[in-house]
């Protein structure tokens, strides 16, 4: 089993920037087994997937509204990864949770750990 905890959260304005970042934890874990990733889940909403990322870091996969704004990436020295969210827009605010498959797919990534979540929020 995975432990994710998500940070990086806050309030900030249209076109502002964040960066969120993932630590993960184990027993007998292996980060680069994992495919990683993110999802957002907006008030009244269903949760949506936004990013993943291959268990090497070579691949990404972006939902089509942030792509172009947001990078995925990950150091598997560090057990981490890290969203960078530019060009921020008020419809961006969610929740926003990590995500890890066991030796997943990034084209398929369906996790089956998940962090607790931290909220971003955009200001118009």
């Amino acid at each position: 089993q995975v432990q994710l905890v998500e940070s990086g959260g806050g309030l900030v304005q249209a076109g502002g920037s964040l960066r969120l970042s993932c630590a993960a934890s184990g027993r007998f874990f292996s980060f680069s087994y994992y495919v990683m990733g993110w999802f957002r889940q907006a008030p009244g909403k269903e949760r949506e997937f936004v990013a993943a990322i291959s268990r090497s870091g070579g691949t990404t996969y972006y939902t089509d509204s942030v792509k172009g704004r947001f990078t995925l990436s990950r150091d598997n020295a560090k057990n981490t990864v890290h969203l960078q969210m530019n060009s921020l827009k008020p419809e961006d605010t969610a929740v926003y949770y990590c995500a890890a498959e066991a030796n997943g797919v990034v084209s398929t990534f369906s996790p089956g750990s998940w962090g607790r979540g931290t909220q971003v929020t955009v200001s118009s």
